[in-house]
């Protein structure tokens, strides 16, 4: 290649990369960790992986590790937690919204949390090891903190359209979400979750049918 070319060539060679920044780096590392954790819990359990594992298949060191999490395994737990708990809070909202009817809606968000329920990262996760390892009081306000608003704002509506009988919606919010939880552990726990999902559906729409408005 004659020195006319490689100069010509090079001018036309693609521009490289900018260096990434370093909230960028901070980012890619995070949702590597992030990444990495949810499938090992979601697989082994919180109990059975250990900080070495995590790091090795998000391939950081464990450094980064505790320099993004201060609380090591279980800060990392919590965050993986909490950002299954909102992709799931995500799910439920597009389903609910996809109805006009508040009655249909609060119907497909409830199928669209049990649906959730069966799937291994939930179980695993939000169901069996979230209250364990973070306590009740934690795992609960986390819940809370996703759930109990989308909830009660579609309780409300369905009682303001005439389908459910009028009653504080904050006490009727907490009574379906116990129902609900129970149910959901019903599914992560079961040897058929398909089953226990149909089941434990099947169930909670007979509660909801005898709390019933008048224009039902």
């Amino acid at each position: 290649m004659s020195r006319s070319e490689a100069r010509l060539s090079r001018a036309t060679d693609p521009p490289a990369a900018p260096p990434r920044t370093k909230a960028a780096q901070r980012e890619a590392t995070t949702a590597a960790l992030l990444d990495a954790a949810r499938a090992l819990f979601a697989d082994q359990g919180y109990a059975a992986v250990g900080t070495e594992e995590i790091v090795q298949r998000a391939g950081v060191t464990r450094g980064a590790l505790y320099h993004h999490f201060r609380g090591g395994k279980e800060e990392l737990f919590r965050a993986v937690l909490v950002q299954i708990s909102a992709e799931t809070t995500r799910q439920i909202t597009g389903a609910a919204l996809a109805e006009d009817d508040p009655w249909d809606a609060l119907l497909a968000g409830i199928d669209a949390f049990l649906d959730a329920c069966a799937r291994r990262d939930v179980q695993r996760i939000v169901l069996v090891d979230g209250p364990s390892v973070l306590g009740w009081d934690v795992w609960r306000a986390i819940d809370a903190q996703y759930s109990h608003g989308l909830i009660e704002g579609t309780l409300q509506r369905a009682m303001e359209n005439g389908q459910l009988l009028v009653q504080p919606t904050d006490a009727l919010a907490q009574v379906l979400l116990g129902a609900l939880h129970e149910a959901a552990m019903v599914v992560a726990r079961a040897d058929d979750p398909t089953a226990a999902r149909a089941e434990m559906g099947a169930m909670v729409r007979r509660l909801l049918e005898g709390l019933r408005g008048p224009s039902l």
